[in-house]
């Protein structure tokens, strides 16, 4: 847990998705997206234990993909939030915009933004074998970590999600919800330009 708190505190993805969430929709649409984020960490703990994110992250084209589909996802969230602040429409769009997994609303978000983030399946290439004994089966200890990975990234998300609710019932006009739901589109674009940029 104090391993990955430093990398769960760095404002990323998830962080900017619980926070538009909040402001265009309710508390409870933050909460579908920390749960989302943290099962998304759920799938990259099984793609390490099988040695599907080893073979990911050492193919030059597979990566490549992966960075640039993740990239993608995470413009396309930004420009629909953008649009949505700009028209005034909370939480939703036009259906000409939705991906297959529309429907899933924060939890959907939440969970391919971390699936399609190699970031995330870098840390478990990176950090996680540090802590594994070899003497041990690795897939119980793999387990433990990323429960423990959950549950750090899960009371951060839910705190902040909080936060924001408690802010927006201070200041709940319709200016401050464009003004944070055009930010939130922003900061999302330039995380997924970065994303598929990376190398």
């Amino acid at each position: 847990m104090a391993a990955v708190i430093p990398l769960t505190l760095i404002p990323g993805a998830s962080f900017t998705l619980v926070t538009q969430q909040v402001i265009a929709g309710s508390r409870s649409d933050g909460v579908l997206v920390a749960f989302g984020s943290a099962c998304g960490l759920l799938v990259h703990a099984t793609f390490a234990a099988v040695g599907l994110s080893a073979l990911v992250m050492s193919s030059a084209q597979a990566l490549t993909v992966v960075k640039l589909v993740g990239g993608v996802y995470l413009i396309w969230l930004g420009v629909t939030t953008w649009r949505s602040a700009r028209r005034g429409v909370e939480a939703t769009v036009r259906k000409r915009w939705r991906l297959p997994w529309a429907q899933l609303g924060g939890f959907g978000q939440g969970l391919w933004s971390n699936v399609l983030n190699p970031k995330a399946a870098s840390v478990y290439l990176t950090l996680v074998p540090q802590f594994l004994a070899s003497s041990r089966p690795l897939a119980p200890q793999i387990a433990a970590i990323a429960v423990a990975h959950m549950a750090v990234v899960l009371v951060w998300l839910l705190f902040w999600t909080s936060v924001v609710a408690a802010a927006r019932t201070a200041v709940d006009t319709p200016r401050f919800r464009r003004a944070m739901g055009r930010l939130a589109g922003a900061v999302l674009i330039t995380l997924g330009i970065r994303t598929a940029t990376a190398r």
